[in-house]
């Protein structure tokens, strides 16, 4: 059993040794959040590059805690993405899990780069839908001449945008931010949650100061031992056995409320054949950001597939795009929530920036178009992003520069870890390799389920192994197994 947190208020030394007294010292300005009360809010400001951190360049970056709850052990968070935004998620753990929300102060931030904090701003809104506005499976030498221009326009707006900040955007800087963070807070040690790439940042972290982490629990994860290209690699393939296992069945299943198919090969037909008229006439949808086109399609549907809990409102959404003449007011307002919303313009400079700079990516276009060819026939609800993620990556001056750490869980208290064994975004091979990495974790299987993010998605197996861990200590004797969640009937 791990010794449950520490209320402890004297801060490790770890940080603030290591720094510049204006940033160790400095004292937190605590207000409430503007779209949340249940939170209080501050400003941290932190070096721009922490192995050079009296070069006088700062950054700020957005905190957040649970309001009144000062003093108690603290519990932090970080988005997954890379490019979510942290900041106002405690509120709903907190709402969610009130015995966390008793036992701790929950905290939270937006990375350095996002929105809150110093902003990176690569390119217009109007560059970056344009980059999407094609279809990406088409692999004519015209498309992907427009494909590599859109990635290199946009990778040498991230290169020369706010001073070269893209550069210190990457995992290794935000590990640094973190403790930083609970340096301020003055506790010795944090307990982590982290979902998705927050895995991959909660391993950085615990692998650069492991005296700083109590516990560290893992949900839905990348495979810590590899590179951000091959874990890229790698979705396409669960996003297609997602779609076509476990959506597409279903769909079939519930052919006489949607009526998409009453067969599997029926419901991919119909989807290809709606995929292929939007390609030749987009669809301008009431109240959508962007013009529904092909990719919008692909897009809204490996979203929705995230969580089976959304399958009946893709399924209506894709219903209403079949009837559209016909479509009523609400139908068309949930194809623009499914399908009509803009690339985030502040997610894809997050995104590219930390995905690109954390490890290598191949330089060449040859290689990137041969495999956006294939993939797109083998795998393609997503294989198609292929040639556009890897030319903004090969375009990035600062791609593959940030310090590559080797993680094995040396001096890490017990990890717990999370993952289904059909999630689409974090494959569950991934899951089995990080924990072969973290010598000592234990391992939760969600047997049987597809879904991407496991903790405080109604899964009362899952929640008592979390809930037991952060708030006594205590893990399972060894890898344990949770039913996976039915899709809804």
């Amino acid at each position: 059993m791990l010794a449950a947190p520490s209320t402890s208020a004297s801060a490790s030394a770890s940080t603030s040794a290591s720094v510049p007294a204006r940033f160790a010292g400095q004292t937190l300005s605590w207000t409430a959040c503007p779209s949340q009360a249940s939170l209080q809010c501050a400003e941290m400001t932190v070096p721009r590059d922490w192995h050079h951190p009296a070069d006088g360049h700062t950054l700020s970056v957005a905190v957040s805690r649970t309001a009144g709850d000062a003093g108690k052990p603290v519990l932090m968070m970080a988005a997954g993405g890379p490019g979510g935004q942290g900041l106002l998620r405690p509120a709903g753990m907190a709402s969610s899990d009130p015995a966390l929300a008793r036992r701790f102060e929950i905290v939270s931030f937006n990375q350095r780069g996002e929105p809150g904090s110093s902003p990176l701003d690569c390119a217009p809104q109007s560059a970056v839908n344009d980059q999407f506005t094609h279809d990406l499976r088409d692999d004519s030498p015209a498309a992907e001449r427009q494909v590599i221009a859109g990635a290199r326009e946009f990778a040498q707006g991230c290169a020369h945008a706010d001073g070269g900040l893209v550069r210190y955007i990457n995992s290794d800087q935000t590990a640094h931010d973190m403790d930083l963070f609970r340096n301020l807070l003055k506790v010795r040690t944090v307990s982590y949650y982290g979902v998705s790439y927050a895995t991959w940042l909660g391993a950085y972290y615990a692998t650069e100061f492991p005296h700083s982490v109590n516990a560290v629990v893992l949900d839905s994860n990348l495979a810590v031992d590899d590179t951000m290209q091959a874990f890229m690699l790698r979705q396409p393939a669960a996003f297609q056995r997602r779609f076509d296992e476990d959506f597409v069945p279903w769909a079939a299943a519930h052919d006489s409320t949607y009526h998409l198919g009453a067969t599997p090969a029926a419901v991919r037909a119909g989807y290809e054949k709606e995929r292929a008229a939007l390609a030749a006439h987009p669809l301008a949808v009431p109240g959508a950001s962007v013009a529904v086109g092909p990719n919008q399609l692909d897009m809204g549907t490996s979203g929705a597939i995230y969580r089976a809990a959304a399958f009946p409102v893709l399924a209506q959404a894709m219903a209403a795009l079949g009837h559209w003449p016909t479509a009523s007011a609400d139908e068309q307002a949930t194809v623009a929530q499914v399908f009509g919303s803009d690339p985030n313009t502040s997610f894809n400079a997050e995104f590219f920036a930390v995905a690109c700079n954390d490890t290598p990516w191949t330089k060449d276009l040859g290689y990137w178009k041969r495999l956006q060819s294939t993939e797109s026939a083998r795998h393609p609800l997503v294989g198609a992003r292929a040639l556009l993620y890897g030319a903004t990556c090969a375009s990035l001056p600062s791609a593959g520069s940030g310090p590559r750490l080797t993680v094995t869980g040396e001096g890490f208290p017990p990890v717990l870890m999370l993952n289904s064994t059909g999630d689409p975004a974090t494959p569950y091979a991934g899951a089995l390799r990080t924990h072969r990495a973290l010598r000592g974790s234990r391992l939760v299987t969600v047997a049987g389920g597809g879904d991407h993010g496991q903790f405080e998605n109604g899964n009362a197996c899952v929640d008592g192994y979390v809930d037991r861990y952060l708030l006594s200590g205590t893990l399972p004797d060894g890898d344990v197994s949770c039913p996976g969640s039915p899709a809804p009937e």
